[in-house]
């Protein structure tokens, strides 16, 4: 049976290379040795019932108290003082030492009563140098981690493949989208999303950048980066997928409670720990340079059900509603012959809220939006470039069928021109050296990491056709 544990460990253990990545103990409990129980001494019975354990689990390592993701996520963009730990339930043990189990699988493991907890008791007689018996008893998914404990899974998830299932794609492929990375780190990666690719996979998407993600960005990792965040298909810039559990959980509640944050009356003054700057090629000029944009969005149906779109919505008081609140900052960059540059940084992150803020609120719709925009395009003005620009309108075919040049202002029908161009974030690999569950550590002082990504060649060249007017 001790083959049996040598073989899990490369389904259920961190590589050397992860085991650094944790943040307090995390990792460093989780790396311990897994074993099946017959490589030691029979450890009592089920339930106390008499039967032999030998042979019959796979025992995770004793739990260390750790810093949970989420609550330390929720931490760093309130900017908190401290990160503390919070209890871990036996389903979140589970997810974190075997990774590569489906979370379906370790739901209906919980729910047949298959995950077994070890308890220590002594014999009622007197005698100090009688052992202590240890027995098996049932723990449920929300069922709180003490430390020392030891969790019991039925051996037979020895038998499930060690890795997900991995697209095959060719050299060419694998170089484009290694060449897209702005950033790597032990917590995170980062990519300059290209216009035209989808984040993820849907009806009639063939390929997306979380499937694509899994096959080319996972580099030596045992886990596949995952998605934190999202941006629109047609959007460009900078897309943040974190590289562990751990760090994808703190870097979704970060963005989750960015929007949280934001609807507190403080926000000119708060400290923000995540900050996202967009550039946009806007139709028309807003009536002031800058400012702060406050409204409530909401998602209506169209076309008989079979679309919906995104408008701003007046609330009524005392009438019960779905709307959400977006806030956007907005400041104008330049403005050339009846378009505008801006710079927008929202702080909430409601579904195409930049894009509806444009259009509905300022008044000038994003240059390609033609979903939001489509009435500013109906009499679209082809702006005709100098001769040294000619010859750079047609664009070359890339991988996926990707093209990032054609769509300028000088075409009949533009490309969308929103850009992510920069993400400043609190560093989670200075994060994971520093926190540790049982110290109080002061998460404000924590440094940031400024992300910066070049604007796609289309956009860039409308820049240089409105500057050569």
């Amino acid at each position: 049976m001790a083959g049996h544990a040598v073989d899990r460990r490369v389904l259920l253990l961190p590589s050397p290379s992860t085991a650094c990545l944790g943040f307090g103990r995390l990792f460093a409990s989780v790396c311990q040795p897994l074993r099946s129980d017959s490589e030691g001494q029979s450890r009592g019975s089920e339930g106390g019932a008499g039967n032999g354990v030998k042979g019959k689990w796979f025992v995770l390592p004793p739990f260390d108290a750790l810093v949970d993701g989420a609550a330390l996520g929720r931490k760093l963009a309130a900017q908190s003082s401290s990160a503390t730990s919070t209890a871990t339930t036996a389903m979140k043990w589970v997810a974190c030492c075997c990774p590569e189990l489906p979370r379906s699988l370790v739901q209906k493991l919980f729910r047949l009563r298959q995950v077994k907890r070890e308890v220590c008791s002594m014999d009622q007689s007197d005698s100090i140098d009688e052992s202590p018996i240890y027995r098996l008893k049932r723990i449920a998914a929300k069922d709180p981690m003490n430390v020392g404990d030891r969790v019991y899974l039925p051996i037979t998830v020895k038998d499930l493949p060690s890795h997900k299932e991995e697209g095959h794609f060719n050299l060419e492929e694998v170089n484009f989208v290694r060449g897209l990375e702005l950033y790597k780190d032990s917590s995170i990666i980062a990519i300059n999303k290209p216009p035209g690719m989808p984040v993820q996979g849907g009806t009639g998407i063939r390929r997306s950048l979380d499937e694509l993600a899994v096959s080319i960005l996972k580099y030596d990792f045992p886990e596949p980066p995952r998605l934190v965040h999202r941006l629109d298909r047609d959007c460009s810039g900078i897309l943040v997928m974190g590289r562990t559990r751990t760090s994808a959980t703190i870097l979704h509640s970060i963005f989750r409670e960015k929007t949280a944050a934001a609807l507190d009356d403080d926000i000119q003054r708060r400290k923000r720990a995540l900050q996202r700057k967009y550039l946009a090629l806007v139709i028309g000029s807003p009536r002031k340079p800058r400012g702060l944009i406050s409204v409530p969005l909401k998602k209506i149906v169209v076309d008989d059900g079979k679309s919906d779109m995104i408008t701003v919505f007046d609330n009524i008081p005392g009438q019960t509603n779905s709307s959400q609140h977006a806030i956007t900052e907005y400041k104008v960059i330049c403005s050339y012959d009846g378009y505008t540059w801006l710079e927008m940084t929202p702080l909430t992150g409601r579904k195409h809220q930049l894009r509806v803020h444009c259009a509905e609120v300022l008044g000038t719709p994003i240059v390609g939006d033609y979903k939001y925009g489509w009435r500013a395009h109906r009499n679209w003005k082809v702006f005709l470039p100098k001769e040294g620009l000619k010859e750079q309108i047609k664009g070359e075919i890339l991988p996926f069928g990707l093209d990032l040049e054609s769509g300028t202002i000088s075409c009949k029908q533009p490309r969308l021109h929103l850009h992510c161009k920069q993400i400043r974030l609190p560093n989670l690999s200075k994060a994971s050296l520093n926190i540790d569950s049982s110290s109080r550590y002061d998460v404000s002082e924590l440094e940031s990491l400024e992300l910066v990504a070049p604007l796609p060649a289309y956009m860039q060249k409308s820049l240089d056709i409105l500057k050569s007017l």
